[in-house]
């Protein structure tokens, strides 16, 4: 590999900071990073296997080809004297300066050459032109970029990032380097949180309910924005430790990037909800002199997306529809599975309807396209991708492929291996070549042996019995580990700690394997992944590490049935297995009523309804159960205080608290890492912080 071309020239201002803790759920830097020192004691090297691969790919791969650093330089007009930006509540929001050794112009063996390459690209730190006078981004302030598009009087504002304090940071610079301006309009392009949750360090939201400035959004993004990250919420947050390497330190054999920028912000989260909803296809509109053609692609990153075309400048926003890199069919934290046919045919859809004529295609994460030619190419062989993904594998499943075989059977056309845009970066070939599998057929294989099989914790002992114990799958897994068979060592290994949770031998060594594993994935999501689950093998998981929460906007942005449905998720089936009632809920203010009904040990509701036999009726304003959705106020408080009222049994109502569970997001993913309590203390009917869904 060149190594030049890990520095070529992106001008990227890099003040010497004193780097502290980190953002993105509050990691905290290796101070031995640029150093190139493991910052785990039991941590090990590249060995000789992984750096004869790492070696192969630096000759394989295209890396005479630097048009992507060129376009990711191109435009730069200045970066700010800091690295770090403080959240509200004291801690670091944000630390680009957590990831400077990236730029020693140095390969790092432990680094898959590709992910470093992309790794560096997301290193653009600053204030950028895209084009002179009319559009402009400040990349390097959060996972996603902020883009500017000047109007007549004011900017419009495109997917103001995860958190208000990197958002205001953003329009206090681009205003400090290029003249006041105010906010006139913003536009969320799709539902994923690092998209919309700094809207209130842009706008104030009396500003928006004035009508001084608008907030567009596609039809559908309050209901995904919130419902998406839900139901499983808990789960999903505890799995983002590992698709997003939570607990990694920043480190050549930690946390690298995030494929479509460094990190999410550690900030606060808000939401403001749209004032103009897009609910066609394609939809015109004119805000400030500035006329937008918006295309509606649901289903494609997000369930609420859409791309937009600016006539007047030939330029095309393609939200996360195209990216630096091939996104998540499957995201590792946890989602409904997407459509990668369909994301295609969206793609195709504006390369010729806008791609046909655009000569800049910027979008919400990485960096832009220039030029017509450059911008079909890079449309084409994004929509080719998606597309061969989804009947390249069904090609295979149709003759026969199962799910549990597809990741090592499906490949791209080679073609495509040798295109930048092409790699899969964000998703890996492994993770969405199963995802299509599932989407069409399910998770089964169609063994029966794998239709109800035993848990794992119930099956290795027999696998370890029957090896003959610990002592020779340990000296089996070493000679595998010493070999390079790392997926065969961890074959067996996992068996083994499943059996033995507390065999801290065969924990240490299978995170020793994991580790080889992770440094070899393109994916920082699958690396992450690995890695995390190492750390968690030898130090178990870390007290006090949790995610950012959702913030008061999101808990105040359900709807009621959707609260509703989630306390059904929490109650405790055994509590309420002998216990039967109705419950009318009453809400005046907003003229919802509901039945809730408990039966068989399940909680359901209806809206619209009220029952004449209800053994418990319960009237309260939604500006009143707010407070309790969000755990400032109890149902308790509420009812003393006269803002609810309760009429017939009120034992039904103090059963139902005692019925709910509140979820512990220290639960153990690897056996024997011992749960850890993570979570904050809720009153009954608090909802629980719902999943970030930052970066897709």
């Amino acid at each position: 590999m060149k190594r030049q071309i890990f520095l070529t020239s992106l001008l990227i201002s890099i003040s010497s900071t004193v780097v502290g803790a980190a953002g993105g759920g509050g990691v905290n830097t290796d101070p031995n990073a640029a150093l190139g020192e493991h910052f785990d004691e039991k941590g090990k090297k590249p060995s000789e296997r992984t750096l004869e691969i790492i070696e192969t790919l630096r000759k394989e791969l295209p890396f005479d080809d630097t048009r992507d650093f060129d376009e990711a330089k191109r435009g730069f007009i200045a970066a700010p004297d800091y690295k770090q930006i403080m959240a509200e509540a004291g801690n670091v929001a944000w630390d680009m300066g957590s990831y400077e050794w990236l730029l020693q112009d140095k390969n790092f063996d432990s680094i898959h050459p590709s992910l470093q390459r992309q790794a560096i690209l997301n290193m653009g730190y600053g204030l950028f032109e895209v084009i002179p006078d009319k559009i402009y981004q400040v990349r390097g302030f959060d996972l996603a970029n902020i883009s500017f598009i000047k109007g007549d009087t004011g900017w419009i504002v495109f997917d103001p990032l995860t958190a208000k304090e990197t958002a205001a940071a953003a329009l206090k610079f681009i205003n400090e380097q290029l003249g006041e301006r105010p906010v006139v309009a913003v536009v969320y392009s799709h539902s994923h949180a690092d998209h919309f949750g700094g809207v209130r360090g842009v706008v104030d939201e009396a500003d928006v309910a004035s009508g001084k400035v608008r907030i567009l959004a596609p039809v559908g993004f309050m209901d995904h924005a919130v419902s998406e990250n839900v139901y499983a919420g808990n789960a999903m947050n505890r799995r983002m430790f590992f698709q997003y390497g939570v607990l990694l330190p920043r480190s050549p054999f930690g946390h690298v990037d995030q494929s479509i920028g460094k990190n999410t912000a550690a900030g606060n989260l808000g939401l403001i909800a749209p004032t103009t909803v897009v609910s066609e296809d394609i939809e015109e509109h004119t805000i400030d002199g500035i006329k937008m053609v918006f295309q509606n692609t649901p289903g494609t990153e997000a369930p609420a997306e859409m791309n937009t075309y600016f006539p007047d400048l030939k330029a095309f926003w393609a939200a996360e529809n195209i990216t630096g890199t091939i996104h998540n069919i499957y995201t590792l934290r946890g989602a409904l599975v997407r459509d990668a046919l369909e994301w295609s045919k969206q793609i195709n859809k504006a390369l010729y309807l806008f791609g046909q004529d655009a000569e800049v295609m910027f979008a919400s994460h990485s960096w832009p396209r220039w030029g017509n030619d450059r911008i079909q190419d890079v449309m084409r062989s994004q929509r080719d991708t998606y597309a061969h993904l989804n009947n390249g594998v069904l090609h295979l499943a149709n003759q026969g492929v199962t799910i549990n075989q597809i990741h090592n059977e499906y490949a791209v056309p080679a073609s495509l291996q040798q295109a930048w845009s092409a790699r899969s970066y964000h998703g890996s070939v492994e993770h969405n070549s199963r995802a299509v599998v599932n989407r069409y057929l399910g998770y089964w294989d169609g063994n029966p042996s794998t239709l109800i099989p035993l848990s794992p914790q119930d099956s290795a002992p027999l696998y370890v019995e029957m090896m003959g114990g610990a002592e020779p799958i340990i000296a089996k897994g070493r000679e595998l580990y010493d070999a390079g068979e790392y997926k065969h060592a961890q074959e067996i290994l996992n068996k083994l700690v499943y059996a033995e949770p507390q065999n801290t031998e065969a924990k240490d060594l299978l995170a020793d394997v994991f580790e080889q594993i992770g440094y070899q994935q393109e994916s920082p999501s699958v690396r992450n992944s690995f890695l995390a689950a190492a750390y968690e093998l030898r130090n178990g998981i870390p007290q006090g590490a949790s995610p950012k929460s959702s913030g008061p906007d999101m808990i105040k942005a359900m709807s009621t049935a959707l609260w509703l449905d989630f306390l059904g998720i929490r109650l405790d089936t055994d509590k309420a297995a002998d216990r039967a009632f109705t419950i009318n809920l009453s809400l005046p203010d907003v003229g919802e009523t509901f039945v809730v009904e408990l039966s068989n040990g399940t909680l359901t509701n209806i809206e619209g309804f009220q029952t004449a036999d209800a053994d418990l009726s319960i009237e309260i304003a939604r500006s009143d159960l707010e407070p309790i959705m969000m755990g400032v106020a109890s149902f308790d408080d509420q009812i003393a205080s006269g803002k609810a009222k309760l009429d017939g049994d009120r034992q039904v109502f103090d059963d139902l608290k005692g019925m709910l569970i509140n979820f512990e997001l220290g639960f153990e993913i690897m056996p024997g890492t011992g749960a850890a309590d993570l979570s904050p203390q809720l009153n009954p009917f608090a909802q629980e912080p719902l999943a970030d869904t930052s970066g897709g």
